[in-house]
């Protein structure tokens, strides 16, 4: 990204408000609770590609800024209040992070990383498809997000950034030991293998996590 700071992008990922301004696919995004001053648990909700059924997950989120680095990462938990959905496919992230690199006063470098297991049986089409258009697609939006976030933040609390100054922090204290990993194997399987593949009608579809 030679035209957007590095602490930019990673406000841009953090910033669950601004997500659901610039993500089109997103059903919610909000931050559940913390369980450090650098980390919190939350819930991520978006819209599949039609016929595909929406997925959630529900990850413990780490953060971390040293030396000109910016690291998220992020893994999927088990949260007592945040069973799984009947109208959506839960959805494991084994493990996904963003490692943003300054490489300049308004440059920097962007390394997504994304296993991903999206439960259901799905055909290839579809995954071909994911790998094609929706995770570049998705890149193309965040860098378009990135460059219009220092404007939509001076009206929407400038000064408030909780991932950077815990003390602004006001989410519910939650133990580690209230949390479990969540493992793929402990959700059921839906079988979306029978989906016969929908006509192209745009690539504005997919999704990606917080």
């Amino acid at each position: 990204m030679p035209d957007v700071p590095a602490g930019t992008v990673y406000d841009v990922l953090h910033d669950s408000e601004y997500r659901r301004e610039w993500d089109a696919n997103v059903i919610d995004s909000h931050d559940i609770a913390r369980v450090a001053a650098n980390a919190n648990v939350g819930y991520y909700a978006w819209r599949c590609p039609k016929p595909l059924k929406n997925r959630d997950v529900v990850t413990l989120r780490a953060w971390q800024v040293e030396d000109g680095y910016h690291t998220i990462i992020n893994f999927s938990v088990k949260h007592p209040k945040y069973p799984p959905r009947k109208d959506l496919v839960r959805a494991v992230a084994l493990l996904m992070g963003y490692l943003v690199r300054s490489t300049g006063p308004s440059s920097c470098s962007l390394t997504y990383l994304a296993q991903v297991d999206p439960k259901g049986s799905l055909p290839k089409w579809v995954v071909n498809k994911v790998s094609q258009y929706l995770v570049p697609q998705m890149l193309k939006k965040l860098h378009k997000a990135c460059v219009q976030y220092p404007a939509w933040k001076q009206q929407h609390g400038v000064n408030v950034k909780p991932w950077l100054y815990p003390e602004q922090n006001t989410l519910p204290v939650l133990a580690l030991a209230e949390l479990a990993l969540q493992h793929a194997a402990s959700l059921e399987n839906i079988d979306e293998s029978g989906l016969a593949e929908a006509k192209d009608e745009g690539s504005d579809h997919g999704g990606a996590e917080n």
